[in-house]
């Protein structure tokens, strides 16, 4: 697969003529993408493989710019979501059914979380899988919220953070200090390219064929929601209830709601929410490894 790829793009050869040479690469019509899929599984056509790649790379800077607050230097993220980009292309089944940006996502973004947290200490990080999760949500999170500009978080903003991760109050405080520090403005304008031009102008592509990244946004929503819906299939009734109420819900409601609608303490609520919880997560990875959407 290295071989197949052309080695000459490269992010850290300069990051602003680097996002403007992908551009230059045509988006791939289902049909092409099918048959250079083919031609690349069946006869290892190194030609057919580079082609999957270069449509796919804008995807993967577009990815790689929503980790661009944890302080690293946005060209290694890119390079290791290519990384994964190449791993995708390399297992990419075109006889399945996805096409290639929905299947890669998933790739990409694991390739580019492993780097972070190669990068990141533990101390920062945290090392529970609640924190982690914090680690990588809490940035999106204040996005939906407008808070990213608004310096310190509002209790209210805390308490809904806390919630909706399973993390305690304290938790959030302190991983929001972590991962304060400035951050790229997509306003800054962009040097060593013809003409003038902002970070977000690369991030908008006035083509038709641009809609193919919002739609395999959406095809990825879509299928993880219905990996969603089966795996919840795995639970009792009661398991998807609770689960439903404290993980899935706008309004969360509270394990001592949940305790006095069931007569059980709040930590039997817990229990059987952290089991669920994992039972959902085990199922939908299994799923996902059926359909040929995870190694």
């Amino acid at each position: 697969m290295a071989n197949a790829v052309s080695m000459t793009l490269s992010p850290e050869q300069g990051l602003s003529s680097y996002l403007s040479e992908i551009r230059r690469f045509p988006m791939l019509e289902k049909d092409e993408e099918f048959m250079l899929g083919k031609r690349w599984r069946e006869h290892e056509d190194g030609g057919a493989a580079e082609k999957l790649v270069t449509s796919h790379l804008r995807l993967v800077a577009k990815i790689a710019m929503g980790y661009r607050g944890y302080g690293l230097p946005i060209a290694e993220v890119i390079s290791e979501g290519n990384v994964g980009l190449m791993q995708a292309v390399k297992k990419f089944d075109p006889d399945k059914g996805f096409r290639l940006a929905t299947y890669a996502m998933w790739w990409i973004r694991a390739s580019i979380q492993e780097y972070i947290l190669r990068s990141w200490s533990l101390v920062k990080m945290g090392t529970t899988a609640a924190q982690k999760k914090l680690f990588f949500n809490l940035r999106r999170m204040k996005s939906q919220m407008q808070a990213l500009d608004e310096g310190d978080l509002k209790p209210d903003q805390v308490e809904a953070i806390a919630t909706k991760l399973g993390v305690t109050n304290d938790e959030v405080m302190s991983m929001n200090g972590r991962l304060s520090g400035p951050d790229a403005s997509l306003n800054a304008p962009l040097r060593g390219t013809e003409g003038e031009g902002q970070w977000q102008d690369w991030l908008s592509d006035d083509t038709a064929e641009s809609q193919e990244d919002e739609l395999a946004e959406s095809d990825e929503f879509d299928t993880r929601m219905q990996l969603l819906q089966s795996a919840m299939g795995e639970l009792n009734e009661r398991e998807q209830h609770i689960l439903q109420e404290r993980r899935l819900s706008e309004d969360p409601k509270t394990l001592e709601e949940l305790a006095e609608h069931y007569g059980v303490s709040r930590e039997r609520i817990r229990q059987i929410e952290v089991r669920a919880f994992e039972k959902l997560q085990k199922a939908m990875k299994a799923m996902a490894s059926e359909q040929g959407l995870m190694n």
